[in-house]
């Protein structure tokens, strides 16, 4: 299996060689088909809004255009909170994607931990899961967390994330590139917001912002950063993130943009000596927290780091003789919060 740095060399056109433009073209013709049934559904409930259904109460939804990360989780957290603040009862839906049985995704862990007092309900249904936030919470208002594709329940704010490093999934649906929808799609939103903006510079942000812009006219714009909060061990127990900066860690990470979270480590002034790859939404099992421990144990270094989604699964406190730390990360606007807040207050209070 391609590890996603890999898959994003492949796709992207990075990966050089008969051997990787065979592949693309492969994927190339993979894409058509998948690309064709994405369109015939957006048509489909675009030319039918009996086929959308309400759930009584306000719903904004947070999602992306491309697989993998770019942030989703902060910023639902940020909108839950902002509801919070002016104690509107709100609760969080989602699919619940790598949930086993009865117990919750990475996802859902980690907002329990920041947001004890918000609901989340995971369902595949997603109607019935805000009908039933509604009933039994009495929630006022339902965030949707990666809910954009999903067509079926209605909202009343669109809010869709693109990804700085990689904004428009290299012009390709997938597999030959990491759209989920074709680029058009993003007209359905109402608020695009452009994640980990400080990754790239002013002319690259203002390229996107033209594309988003002719692609969404109607849109709102909105910049933001990943800002790192603490370092969290799996105890609950707090450090400021600059109480390893300038030393070697090692770090790995099991999400869908790798390289996002590199950068943050290096933003951070850590000096990652070894990192490790796992896939999105990986299930830790004891036989990886062996692996990673004698990986570990090999390595001279501070800490061993990961994202507060692997912490989260993993539950140990240190692997090999190093403490294992999750890097918390918060979203910082760099422009347009007060836009994204007027709509919130506008759509929903």
């Amino acid at each position: 299996m391609l590890r996603p740095s890999d898959f994003h060399d492949l796709v992207s056109g990075r990966r050089k060689g008969f051997v990787a433009s065979a592949v693309r073209v492969v994927l190339r013709v993979a894409e058509t088909p998948y690309a064709a049934a994405v369109r015939h559904r957006n048509r489909r409930y675009d030319s039918n809004p009996a086929a959308i259904h309400r759930v009584g109460v306000p719903v904004v939804s947070v999602g992306n255009l491309t697989l993998g990360g770019t942030g989703k989780t902060p910023l639902v957290r940020w909108i839950a909170q902002w509801f919070r603040r002016r104690d509107v009862p709100v609760s969080i839906v989602s699919r619940g994607y790598g949930r086993r049985h009865a117990r919750e995704n990475d996802e859902a862990l980690e907002l329990a931990r920041e947001l004890p007092d918000v609901p989340h309900l995971q369902n595949r249904d997603r109607v019935a899961a805000a009908r039933e936030a509604v009933s039994r919470f009495g929630s006022r208002v339902i965030v949707l967390d990666d809910a954009f594709q999903h067509r079926r329940i209605g909202r009343d704010l669109d809010i869709v994330l693109l990804d700085a490093a990689e904004p428009f999934g290299y012009g390709h649906v997938f597999p030959r590139g990491t759209l989920r929808e074709p680029i058009e799609g993003l007209r359905r939103a109402d608020v695009v917001v452009l994640s980990r903006a400080d990754m790239v510079g002013p002319a690259e942000r203002a390229s996107v912002r033209e594309e988003a812009g002719r692609l969404a006219p109607d849109a709102v714009w909105a910049e933001a950063s990943h800002a790192p909060i603490a370092l969290v061990s799996a105890d609950g127990r707090r450090q400021p993130t600059e109480s390893l900066r300038g030393q070697p860690v090692a770090a790995f990470s099991g999400i869908g943009n790798p390289l996002g979270f590199r950068h943050t480590l290096d933003s951070c002034g850590y000096r990652v000596s070894a990192f490790r790859e796992f896939a999105d939404h990986h299930r830790y099992g004891p036989a990886d927290v062996e692996a990673l421990g004698k990986w570990a144990a090999g390595l001279d270094v501070a800490a061993v780091l990961c994202t507060h989604k692997d912490l989260v699964k993993l539950g140990v406190e240190r692997l090999g003789p190093h403490p294992l730390l999750a890097l918390t990360i918060g979203i910082e606007f760099l422009s347009g919060a007060e836009t994204i807040e007027e709509r919130l207050e506008r759509r929903t209070l």
